[in-house]
């Protein structure tokens, strides 16, 4: 069990803690000694805290930047390296096994060695340079304990060291969309499963059909058990590597500009990808150079590489694409044996392995792992005679996807990185602009090819679903030098027209109204400024509510004429803003709970906002006998509502209601919840934003009845491709994770107020805003 102590302990010695970690911090060596470099590696922070890593070779440059990540980051990554390892218990106790058990069930069952070499060995060799960077960083700590981050005094826990190998056999639990392969059987056995189309709308376009052989009746939640855990015991979040967030609005925008489109006569590259906010920020940013490599961005702290930024030739950016990556297969055992499934006409018995997972101050916890020629077992009830089984992308041979930001990076020109995409299995929207004034867009990942069905709902493992391998992104679209002069892309459906139905990788793209909206601002303007970008990357036009209110009843109440006075901008010191979006949840509800039986509420929680707004824009019958008239009704009624929350909220004056009074921004510790680390990590906080999750500045609220900012662009580029030094950039909510660091919070206040900052590259331009130099020396012969 965990010790309740350690996490009690006092203010007053917490703070000493961090004044003694900050003091010695202060005065660690210019130049020490560490093992795992070849030759000198120059470290130079600028005033923003992005170190800039100057190397001899390349491999050196990502020890590099494992440094820099293990310096900036440990306890970060160390937590989620932990998880993923399945290495919880060991250090926080019992209850942390359960945990253990599934990260390990998830762990790559094949070879390692052919694992890694299956990888390019120029990639592998920055791999393990990245590794042993982080492992030097982690030699530094423990030779003295006063540098480690506070937690570890705390927690009464050591970081883990490191292996290459661990890259490739931690490939995380991630349950993908079969959550909604769920739902759908439920409702299928309801009788309802056209109800899906409330929820989920499919995009592109399908027909819901259980497949031959399921048995809906049986289908629950207890299928996915070993994935239905919730979070880490002492309230924990932290997700593991490659593990989703927030399904329902985890996306990003990125859109490219062509020199004939720009007001600077060079390409134009912006990216924002939208994850899950209030915790660690999931991207810390760094330049590495040696002779051959220059680059520099945002990369996720504990996978080496830069995911969004640019090298010395060429800028680059992401988004997710779609692409159906999980499967729930549903096995029948045995009836004398629990350990055989039936399979291709026959029993088969399950891969099986007895797991002793290591409990801090009490005996192993014993597990049984469990495998189908499926994939993982998430839930074996022998009672039942039942068993589900995972597959996943993840979990295929050369699936690991821990190495392609390293090939990305090496890469010299689009044809380099069309070779490097085989090493990148995520779904993936990749924007490129060159200083040659090309621009392209390819999508990326790996393509489950099964034999029957369509990945909508579970099927049954008895052999006819079983996939028969993947294929990669040559399969998948890509466009070179558009003639419309731009590029972008926000999670949208964004097949070509006339795709192939047999080849649609899946049906859950996003709404379009982000999109929309970026492509309307690209497409008008005859030339494209860097300050263009910043301000559509904020931008808070809101298609949805341009619909709403297009269709307020006529009236004299004071929220509708509010709202008809509005321009449908979502921002910050919007009184209408703020009305609107407690209207927009008030409408929601109501329409949910007027269209959807009782016995099919748990199941289907939330109405699409497509849904909602084409419901309301031509109501039918399921809203009552007379349809625009029980609209107009239903309007009223939550109008009235709305006006009365908002006042609870932000008193009875409406010219001083603001949207970003609720909206506000704050970053917990994700472990806060423990009085010590809340006491020795403050939160961050003080600052309110505008945006919803449908404006193109992405900042969307979390389930009621909070109101604050869970999610958005973290990591902001709009880079000024060939003309390096005027790029920007932003990283809420700083570099560190040090609460004594200079750089913990100090892109907070510029990110709330959408300044961006100098995305810094030329020698010149760095050594002018240099602010500490650390020299990393190779360790002493012998």
């Amino acid at each position: 069990m965990l010790d309740r102590r350690s996490f009690l302990l006092g203010s007053a010695a917490t703070l000493t803690l961090a004044q003694t970690w900050r003091a010695r911090a202060q005065t660690a060596p210019a130049s020490p000694r560490v093992a795992g470099v070849t030759a000198p590696v120059e470290i130079v922070d600028d005033v923003y805290g992005v170190p800039h890593i100057r190397a001899q070779t390349i491999p050196d440059a990502f020890f590099g930047q494992g440094y820099v990540v293990a310096r900036d980051r440990l306890f970060q990554i160390d937590l989620a390296h932990r998880r993923a390892l399945g290495r919880l218990a060991e250090a926080f106790g019992a209850d942390f096994a359960p945990h253990d058990a599934t990260a390990r069930l998830f762990h790559y069952r094949g070879d390692l060695a052919a694992e890694l070499a299956r990888v390019p060995a120029a990639v592998l060799a920055c791999a393990r340079a990245y590794v042993a960077g982080i492992n030097a960083r982690l030699a530094e700590v423990t030779a003295d304990p006063t540098l480690l981050p506070p937690e570890y005094r705390i927690l009464g826990v050591s970081p883990l060291r490191w292996d290459v190998r661990d890259l490739v056999l931690a490939r995380g639990a991630a349950a993908g969309n079969t959550d909604d392969e769920l739902r759908r059987a439920q409702l299928a056995a309801l009788g309802l499963l056209a109800l899906d189309e409330v929820m989920a709308p499919l995009r592109p376009a399908a027909v819901l059909r259980v497949p031959e052989g399921l048995d809906v009746a049986a289908v629950g939640d207890d299928d996915l058990a070993a994935l239905n855990l919730g979070g880490l015991p002492f309230g924990a979040d932290t997700p593991t590597r490659g593990e989703r967030v927030d399904a329902a609005n985890a996306g990003s925008n990125a859109w490219t500009v062509a020199p004939s489109r720009s007001a600077t006569g060079r390409a134009i590259l912006a990216n924002d990808p939208h994850l899950g906010l209030g915790g660690f920020g999931p991207r810390h940013v760094a330049h590495l150079s040696a002779p051959g490599l220059d680059v520099i961005g945002g990369g996720a702290p504990g996978l080496p590489g830069i995911m969004q930024g640019h090298t010395d030739r060429f800028a680059f950016g992401r988004t997710n694409f779609h692409i159906d990556q999980e499967d729930l297969f549903v096995l029948e055992l045995h009836p004398s044996d629990p350990e055989r499934y039936r399979h291709a006409g026959g029993w088969k018995a399950f891969d099986t392995r007895a797991a002793a997972i290591p409990v801090k101050d009490a005996a192993p916890h014993r597990a049984t792992l469990r495998h189908s020629v499926h994939g993982p077992v998430v839930s074996h009830d022998p009672a039942k005679r039942r068993a589900t089984a995972l597959a996943s992308i993840a979990m295929q041979p050369g699936a690991s996807g821990a190495f392609a930001m390293i090939a990305i990076n090496l890469a010299r020109d689009w044809q380099g990185l069309k070779e490097a995409f085989a090493l990148h299995p995520a779904p993936t929207n990749f924007h490129y602009a060159d200083v040659a004034g090309n621009h392209g867009w390819q999508v990326i990942g790996f393509v489950p090819q099964r034999r029957r069905g369509d990945g909508l709902l579970p099927v049954p493992g008895d052999g006819r679903y079983d996939w028969t391998g993947y294929r990669d992104h040559r399969v998948l679209p890509s466009v070179y030098n558009p003639p419309a002069g731009w590029f972008a892309s926000a999670n949208q459906d964004n097949l070509p027209a006339g795709w192939p139905r047999d080849r649609v990788p899946a049906h859950s793209f996003r709404e379009p109204y982000r999109y929309q909206r970026i492509a309307a601002v690209l497409a008008a303007p005859p030339r494209h400024t860097l300050a263009d970008s910043v301000a559509l990357q904020h931008d808070t036009l809101s298609a949805p509510a341009r619909q709403l209110t297009a269709l307020l009843p006529a009236g004299g109440s004071p929220a509708a004429a509010l709202l008809r006075g509005w321009d449908a901008r979502v921002d910050g010191d919007s009184a209408a803003a703020a009305l609107f979006e407690i209207l927009w949840r008030e409408v929601g509800q109501r329409v949910l709970a007027a269209i959807v039986p009782e016995r099919a509420r748990h199941l289907v929680t939330e109405i699409a906002s497509s849904v909602l707004l084409d419901l309301l824009a031509r109501p039918d019958r399921r809203v009552g006998a007379n349809p625009l008239a029980a609209r107009d009704a239903l309007l009223a009624a939550a109008l009235t509502s709305a006006w009365d929350r908002a006042t609870v909220l932000m008193g009875p004056d409406p010219r001083t209601w603001r949207w970003d009074r609720l909206h506000r921004v704050t970053i917990r510790h994700p472990l806060s919840r423990l009085p010590a680390i809340a006491a020795a990590f403050p939160p961050i906080e003080g600052g309110g934003s505008g945006g919803d999750n449908y404006t193109v500045m992405a900042r969307w609220l979390g389930d009621g009845p909070d109101w604050g900012t869970r999610g958005g662009a973290s990591y902001l580029q709009v880079i000024d491709v060939g003309d390096w030094d005027r790029s920007l950039m932003l990283n809420l909510p700083g570099q560190s994770t040090a609460p004594t660091s200079p750089h913990h919070r100090d892109q907070y206040a510029p990110w709330v107020a959408g300044r961006m900052l100098p995305m810094l590259f030329g020698r010149v331009a760095v050594d002018a805003q240099a602010a500490t130099r650390r020299t990393l020396l190779p360790a002493a012969p012998g």
